[in-house]
């Protein structure tokens, strides 16, 4: 069955088969159990509008024009001290794309991204001083710990270049001492017998944990964690975590959470986004967006996820793909496997609609938009909103 089989003219009928569907809890039990929501208060200490990306293809056509990769499409999202911010979807969809721009490892097509109110991007922004000094406040954590480690350097030279590099340590003495207490920090102890250790002498939770300390020897106000426990297994996954929520607290760190695992999502992060295809889909609270998802992209991610509780009677009928993003469908990207797909989705994409509580969405399913300016609401309601 395609996506024409089912499109609804109705978007009453829509909206309403779309509140019914079954959606599956994917924490067991007592994991990540629902708490009171609190806002963000004050201004966002990194903040990015309006971003786009797209890559050009290195190849040669006899006809056309050069063919680009549309990787992001107009995200905007900020993060605030003390806070995380998850950014959840399946393979392709941006996530990590939008990171790398966030720590100015690519730039943006167009769109601006500010810090502290300031805006980092622009050619003041990209000399090399302006950049060391970005990066001091901004810091990001790969996927792949072994790969971010090199491989012929001690966890001592991995620790001291930044603290060196930045002024943190001016003599041999105070680097040592530094290097002990930020191992110390991520749990790495007696820390005297990990200083001297290679890369390939430690577990993958342990070098982990390094590359951790490595971000934190910068001392920044915000982390961009990409999928930092996917690579690790499951027995030390919720070590990890506890771990960067603890320093999040400690340090009222501002944290953007990249991962594929909605449970993981909302044990660590107050905020979660979803993003299909390049495209932002829906966002706001943690808890409300798994017990109350409303974009039909987020109910077939939950709905995905495995659940002992749920009737084995209950089928989930496979709607495709990501789609290509050089040729990337036009309007909403997942019309083509939206099971509520409107004429109009395939036309333009839906402005913001906010749906209260902090939650919002952009779907025809909620109305045309009623936000498209504000983009300190991009994950929450402002302070001002809550006054």
């Amino acid at each position: 069955m395609n996506a024409e089989d089912t499109t609804m003219n109705s978007p009453t009928e829509a909206a309403r088969a779309a509140e019914t569907r079954p959606i599956a809890n994917p924490l067991p039990a007592g994991v990540g159990a629902a708490t009171t929501y609190m806002p963000p208060r004050g201004a966002p200490v990194l903040e990015g509008t309006h971003l786009h990306k797209q890559f050009a293809l290195r190849q040669f056509r006899i006809a056309g024009g050069q063919q680009v990769v549309h990787a992001v499409e107009n995200a905007s999202l900020a993060l605030y001290p003390g806070r995380a911010l998850a950014l959840v979807g399946e393979s392709g969809s941006g996530k990590s794309t939008l990171a790398r721009m966030f720590a100015r490892l690519y730039a943006p097509t167009s769109g601006g991204i500010a810090f502290e109110g300031q805006p980092v991007l622009g050619a003041m922004g990209s000399t090399r001083s302006a950049l060391r000094a970005y990066r001091r406040q901004v810091q990001m954590i790969f996927q792949d710990p072994f790969a971010s480690l090199n491989p012929v350097h001690s966890v001592r030279y991995h620790l001291s270049r930044p603290l060196r590099l930045y002024d943190h340590a001016r003599t041999k003495r105070q680097e040592t001492e530094q290097i002990l207490a930020l191992l110390d920090r991520v749990s790495l102890s007696p820390a005297e017998q990990f200083i001297q250790k290679y890369p390939h002498q430690l577990s993958g939770g342990q070098r982990q944990r390094v590359a951790i300390a490595q971000a934190l020897a910068v001392r920044p106000k915000v982390i961009l964690a990409d999928e930092p426990v996917s690579m690790l297994d499951v027995s030390i996954r919720l070590d990890i975590l506890n771990l960067m929520l603890a320093l999040k607290d400690e340090e009222q760190l501002a944290y953007l959470f990249i991962t594929h695992d909605i449970a993981s999502a909302r044990y660590f992060a107050e905020d979660t986004m979803i993003m299909y295809a390049g495209q932002v889909m829906e966002g706001g609270p943690s808890d409300a967006i798994i017990q109350q998802p409303k974009h039909p992209y987020t109910q077939l991610l939950i709905s995905a996820a495995p659940d002992p509780d749920r009737p084995t009677d209950v089928q989930f009928q496979a709607r495709g793909e990501i789609p290509s993003l050089i040729t990337p469908p036009t309007g909403c990207r997942f019309h083509p496997r939206c099971p509520h797909a409107m004429p109009v989705c395939r036309e333009r994409f839906p402005d913001r609609t906010d749906l209260g509580n902090g939650q919002w969405t952009h779907c025809f399913l909620y109305g045309e938009g009623n936000d498209t300016t504000s983009t300190q609401a991009s994950i929450a309601p402002t302070a001002a909103q809550h006054s």
